[in-house]
């Protein structure tokens, strides 16, 4: 199609959202990729050494695993560990600020307040 311009003129239906995705293997990252997909800002947490399974999911291209790269497009990443007052602190913060929030722990593990001055 020649003369026409690829640049998009109207925003994506998610910009401006943001999203903390604290889930590993599938089902979240597909999930969290599809909303930045959409526009949506999505900031990975990551447990330091181990990360997200999928990383270590052969088949490998370059630093990773394939299947990681494949579910994991248009999102920033961020290690903290969770056990850690400060690292939790951090993590806290982002969950304040975010709209969305995708996690994939065991039932109960994410029953604290997140509310400020708490």
């Amino acid at each position: 199609m020649a003369g026409k311009s690829t640049e998009r003129t109207e925003p994506l239906p998610l910009e401006g959202a943001k999203v903390v995705d604290l889930s590993r293997l599938l089902p979240g990252p597909w999930c969290s990729q599809t909303l930045g997909d959409l526009g949506a800002d999505v900031i990975k947490i990551e447990q330091p050494d181990i990360g997200d399974y999928g990383r270590f999911n052969p088949p490998y291209y370059r630093e990773g695993g394939v299947y990681f790269n494949s579910v994991n497009r248009n999102k920033r990443s961020i290690t903290l560990d969770l056990k850690r007052d400060e690292d939790r602190s951090i993590a806290l913060d982002l969950l304040r600020e975010a709209d969305i929030v995708i996690e994939s722990y065991r039932p109960g593990v994410t029953e604290i307040s997140v509310t400020p001055g708490r």
